[in-house]
């Protein structure tokens, strides 16, 4: 992971507090945003704005939860160009998924946050989700794992703009986080790297430091990640969502209390089913 000096930058600030206003000179921290280009095979895909950090994890989280491949494997090589005006991720990805992203027409201009950012329809608006086994964390591990988070987001330490995507076993212990100023790009980030490190998806869960949008569901749901824990409150078509890929939802983690929107009935994991 790059150091956290090189994921934040530093600007002169005035600073005004009460009682007198006045003026306090002093260096404040700022997350770095910056557009990023996904370029597949040659071709330009995707412009997100996101933290230049982390970029291999979030190139093939953000093509796994965008269908635009179906596994890691199916990525070939990756290389970064630094540009004057951003980041280019070049990307040699199998032929077949070439053939069908060519095909989907799918422009993604995007936006901080924003997952939906230029389709073309509404019928592409929502598309299929893929059911999933949850896993049944306690109430103790969510707050276990929703107490350390803070200590494992140093970016957002410092700079009050970054979100953070983690994974936590079943225990609440974090294993594993990514930041990104954009909620979706940590998450992506953060399923990049599970994916290189052939994590277990069904020994955990994910906690998320924003609301758990449609959008979040899906991602978690469409690499086979059956729990999302939110900080922040869920929507009611993530709610919707959950229920159809039988995820587990909780929303509003705040210490000491949490909120379930959806728990399924819980299935034994294959692991079990195979001892």
């Amino acid at each position: 992971m790059t150091g956290d000096m090189e994921r934040m930058g530093r600007l002169p600030v005035e600073e005004h507090r009460e009682p007198t206003w006045e003026a306090i000179v002093r260096d404040d921290d700022l997350t770095l945003e910056t557009p990023v280009a996904l370029v597949y095979n040659g071709i330009s895909h995707a412009v997100m704005m996101a933290s230049p950090d982390d970029l291999e994890d979030f190139a093939l989280g953000f093509s796994l939860t965008e269908g635009i491949l179906e596994h890691p494997h199916e990525l070939y090589d990756i290389e970064m160009h630094n540009e004057a005006a951003g980041v280019a991720i070049h990307m040699e990805i199998a032929s077949q998924r070439m053939a069908e992203l060519r095909q989907r027409r799918r422009s993604l201009s995007g936006k901080t946050g924003c997952g939906l950012c230029g389709t073309e329809s509404l019928e592409q608006a929502i598309r299929p989700i893929p059911s999933v086994i949850a896993p049944d964390p306690s109430d103790n591990a969510i707050q276990h794992a929703l107490v350390q988070l803070r200590e494992y987001q140093p970016v957002q330490a410092a700079t009050g703009s970054s979100h953070g995507a983690a994974w936590c076993d079943l225990n609440g212990d974090i294993l594993l986080v990514r930041e990104d100023v954009g909620r979706h790009n940590a998450l992506d980030k953060l399923i990049g790297a599970l994916a290189r490190e052939a994590v277990d998806r069904h020994a955990g869960f994910v906690l998320v430091s924003s609301r758990a949008s449609y959008e979040m569901v899906h991602k978690c749901a469409s690499v086979g990640l059956g729990a999302l824990v939110a900080v922040s409150a869920a929507t009611d078509l993530a709610v919707a969502q959950a229920e159809t890929a039988g995820l587990l939802l909780v929303g509003f983690a705040r210490p000491g209390r949490h909120l379930i929107y959806h728990r399924p009935a819980i299935q034994p994991s294959p692991a079990s089913m195979a001892g």
